[in-house]
């Protein structure tokens, strides 16, 4: 059946959670395809243009998560994966890259609710989004090099942030598989549930972010970003410029009068 745009990755809203589904479970939710790569830069797109986006969750249709490219294209020499060594570096940073491109812009937080398997750039995805959660029945991969390949989509550079230097060493030179429980013990994800409960619980966290101020939240997120690659000083210039701004916001108001007065708090955007 032919997809469209729309059909490879959906989304929903539901309040200010937006839900993306990769949705190709018939193929494992690749996304090493121009179709899944200018949907997933779209709705990044649509999630910054919207303030009252204020969290995304990402999750897989169908028992994977992501397979992460396409092995039979990978075969063939199709689409990203064939021509010439030029052609292919162009296929890459035209194509695949784009979305860790993208992800690094989004300016709402992220949730990965990682359903199955997360293999190559598939684990790749998981690591491109602020928070993880995973069913028992998933599992994480680093498995480029079980194709006689290397992270293509900025896994190298991803997953020692997320594990340390010496897990994503052991994780990209076996290819091993990683199943959830070690995920947790290892901090890949912060919480394991059985499949039944996955969206609940990625749900439940997601409640959790979206009760708060959708400007502050992105302010944050932008300085828990900035600080991968920023020394001391520059961090906290950046933080005293976006708390000014936080401090003529009408939701600081609204926070403040909300807690002298005993009372839940209504955030409007502004």
């Amino acid at each position: 059946m032919d997809t469209g745009p729309d059909d490879v990755v959906r989304a929903s809203t539901d309040g200010h959670v937006t839900t993306w589904t990769i949705d190709l479970p018939e193929t494992r939710n690749p996304i090493s395809g121009e179709a899944v790569v200018s949907r997933l830069v779209e709705l990044v797109d649509a999630a910054n243009a919207d303030v009252n986006t204020r969290v995304v969750v990402l999750t897989g249709a169908g028992s994977a998560f992501s397979a992460g490219g396409n092995v039979k294209d990978m075969a063939d020499r199709a689409g990203m994966f064939g021509g010439t060594p030029r052609e292919l570096r162009d296929g890459y940073r035209g194509g695949i890259q784009r979305i860790p491109l993208a992800m690094a812009k989004l300016e709402v937080p992220a949730i990965a609710a990682v359903n199955g398997a997360a293999v190559g750039a598939g684990c790749d995805l998981t690591l491109m989004c602020d928070m993880r959660i995973a069913s028992t029945s998933a599992f994480f991969a680093e498995s480029f090099v079980k194709l006689g390949i290397v992270p293509g989509d900025g896994g190298a550079w991803l997953l020692p942030r997320a594990v340390g230097p010496a897990r994503a060493a052991e994780m990209a030179f076996t290819g091993d598989r990683v199943d959830a429980h070690t995920a947790l013990e290892w901090g890949l994800v912060s919480q394991v549930t059985e499949p039944d409960d996955l969206m609940d619980a990625a749900y439940a966290l997601a409640a959790r972010v979206a009760v708060n101020p959708p400007h502050t939240l992105r302010m944050t997120k932008k300085l828990l970003r900035e600080s991968e690659k920023q020394d001391l000083a520059s961090a906290l210039e950046l933080a005293a410029a976006l708390q000014a701004i936080s401090h003529h916001t009408d939701d600081h108001r609204e926070a403040l009068a909300a807690m002298l007065g005993k009372r839940a708090a209504t955030f409007i955007g502004r």
